[in-house]
């Protein structure tokens, strides 16, 4: 793969862990057509990430991503799916980031532009609102389904089907309706988040909506946001991204939209 960006003779490692947000990484470096190496590692029978993730980054979580720029003593190591994306996009894809302020009004307050405003916005909220409900319906959901004796089936079903219906599925449709508003307000009627061009924000949105499309009936109750990542997943790079994790797992690569979880 030849980089399309001066990559500054950088080595960039992926710690990518199956069933994770490290897939965003992988798809956004196939999009900036930069190197890279990929690690991968796997859940264990809890679903968690193995311990020796924490040799890399001490909370043992992925994606991490380890940059080692020429000449440096030790690489910099990269923890959490924004920073990583702002990160790579700043160095390596400079056009991901929308223009700030319009030409002649740099810094003046509430002059920026509403690419960029969005664009700040939903690299903060996917995973400060929106994963916080995605996650707490995967609990709910493997409150449902745990292996517990038959007597005691009712009490779990009874607990999760409370947090569901009194909190979970009120929120998750409330953040799906605003997403739909919001998706089809885009600047210059454009197809992606913030417009009509890729950036940071594609990658961190995409994810999530993957995760919330069997729990949202998203095809039939949200189909511009189905639609949205629908397009997503047909894009070369994303293809590619699956494909990497393939070959170098040795596991067929499937998105979190067509998981029976």
């Amino acid at each position: 793969m030849s980089s399309a960006t001066n990559q500054q003779d950088a080595k960039i490692t992926v710690y990518w862990l199956e069933k994770s947000r490290a897939q965003r990484i992988i798809w956004l470096l196939e999009e900036l057509k930069v190197d890279y190496e990929l690690k991968v590692f796997r859940r264990g029978k809890d679903f968690l990430a193995p311990p020796e993730l924490k040799e890399v980054h001490t909370l043992g979580k992925s994606p991490v991503v380890g940059i080692q720029a020429a000449g440096a003593e030790k690489p910099v190591i990269l923890a959490e799916s924004g920073t990583i994306v702002e990160y790579l996009t700043e160095h390596f894809g400079s056009w991901m980031i929308p223009k700030r302020y319009p030409d002649g009004k740099e810094g003046v307050i509430g002059a920026e532009t509403e690419e960029w405003l969005r664009y700040r916005y939903l690299m903060h909220y996917v995973e400060g609102s929106l994963m916080t409900i995605l996650l707490l319906a995967l609990v709910t959901q493997n409150i449902r389904n745990a292996p517990v004796p038959f007597f005691l089936k009712p009490i779990t079903r009874g607990i999760a089907n409370k947090i569901d219906g009194s909190f979970v599925n009120p929120e998750l449709k409330n953040h799906m309706t605003f997403l739909e508003e919001y998706l089809a307000t885009c600047p210059n009627n454009g197809e992606f988040w913030c417009g009509s061009t890729l950036t940071g924000a594609d990658f961190m949105m995409t994810f999530a909506l993957e995760g919330a499309n069997v729990r949202a009936e998203m095809e039939t109750k949200y189909p511009k946001l189905y639609n949205y990542f629908r397009m997503i997943q047909a894009r070369d790079a994303y293809k590619r991204a699956g494909e990497k994790v393939s070959e170098a797992s040795g596991d067929k690569y499937i998105p979190f939209s067509d998981l029976k979880l």
